[in-house]
């Protein structure tokens, strides 16, 4: 993050919420990442952001915090800061038998192709998964053919997020794609939607190894579907004490 305003808010957020400092850096090259954020009457939302600081995460401090990666359960990368140290620190994951979630938003047409193959579970919504895959994807048959395809480019498994439609899950070894519905909601804010499914999918793969992946998907779609329900992207994310307790049974 920048040496900025914005820089002390954001690792003090962190601090104020548990959140694990030690590899936070601060410069004076560049102001903190920010995201100009839209949303319509709807709840959808147009983000526009601005990396800044993101873009000087580099192998330097992916070495720094090599320790600190081999030990984790699960490593989740996107393409917020460089591609190429998303593909370095999960490659490094993947080196060391850590579980690896990839979620290539914001998309990028030309995404090298390794990607998919350091990627346990590659995670993506609809219109990420028609912008890799060249094809139509609004319903849950097209996705299953967009899951399918990107399975064929190496990854362990494939979740296509659908918004209102639920998910469509697509294994490796499984040669039927499953669709895992979600309960109707009225959306007041989808800004982080897909940010708060896939760290509620981190926390279950991390804390719940041997649950089957749609299950998985299923408690991280509920969770996502609480925090659409309010204003915000962090802000409306929900502790663990706001959720049902079955989710964690």
């Amino acid at each position: 993050v920048g040496k900025d305003f914005f820089g002390d808010n954001y690792i003090q957020n962190f601090k104020d919420n548990g959140v694990h400092t030690d590899f936070v850096g601060q410069t004076s090259d560049a102001a903190t990442g920010a995201a100009s954020i839209i949303v319509n009457d709807a709840g959808e939302n147009v983000i526009v952001i601005v990396a800044g600081a993101n873009l000087l995460l580099g192998s330097e401090e992916l070495q720094d915090a090599l320790p600190a990666v081999s030990r984790a359960k699960v490593l989740v990368c996107q393409l917020e800061i460089s591609p190429q140290t998303s593909l370095s620190a999960l490659r490094m994951a993947q080196e060391n038998k850590v579980k690896t979630i990839f979620n290539p938003a914001p998309a990028i047409s030309d995404l090298d192709p390794d990607f998919y193959r350091v990627s346990d579970v590659f995670c993506c919504n609809e219109s990420e998964a028609e912008l890799l895959t060249g094809s139509s994807v609004t319903n849950v048959e097209e996705a299953h053919r967009a899951g399918k395809e990107l399975l064929k480019r190496g990854c362990g498994s494939v979740i296509i997020t659908l918004g209102s439609q639920g998910c469509v899950v697509l294994k490796a070894q499984e040669s039927t794609p499953k669709h895992v519905p979600t309960t109707a909601i009225t959306a007041v804010d989808t800004t982080g939607a897909g940010d708060s499914f896939i760290g509620a999918l981190a926390f279950f793969m991390a804390n719940y190894p041997t649950m089957p992946l749609e299950e998985m998907v299923h408690r991280a779609n509920q969770v996502a579907g609480v925090s659409v329900q309010a204003v915000g992207t962090q802000a409306s994310y929900p502790f663990k004490k706001d959720l049902p307790a079955e989710l964690f049974k």
